[in-house]
């Protein structure tokens, strides 16, 4: 069974950084793709931001330019480094690993941004 653990959420103020990690209990090349998603309080959860095997990176517009997707394959762990982080940003993120038509998910590391 797959599993991935997300860790590094916390309590930021807007304008700081913050990096949460996935580590998959798989060879990340295995899947198709990881991404990852968020969802905020009263909401469904949305896309954020997504790596495929070949290392092609998408982004959703709400965060294009101020996250990052990146992969260390020797850990087997997708990180998503965010910069310029505002309230809006305030969510549980969830990892989703991609293979076919299956997908895994990750229990969420709750971030949130407050002042």
């Amino acid at each position: 069974q797959v599993q991935l653990v997300e860790s590094g959420g916390g309590l930021v103020q807007p304008g700081e950084s913050l990096k949460v990690s996935c580590r998959v209990s798989e060879n990340i090349f295995n899947f198709n793709s990881v991404a990852w998603h968020r969802q905020a309080p009263g909401k469904e959860r949305e896309f954020v931001a997504s790596i495929n095997v070949g290392g092609r990176t998408d982004y959703a517009d709400s965060v294009k330019g101020r996250f990052t997707i990146s992969r260390d394959h020797t850990k087997n762990t997708v990180y998503l480094q965010m910069n310029n982080l505002k309230s809006g940003d305030t969510a549980v993120y969830f990892c989703k690993a991609n293979i076919l038509s299956r997908h895994y998910w990750g229990q969420g590391t709750r971030v949130t941004v407050a002042s």
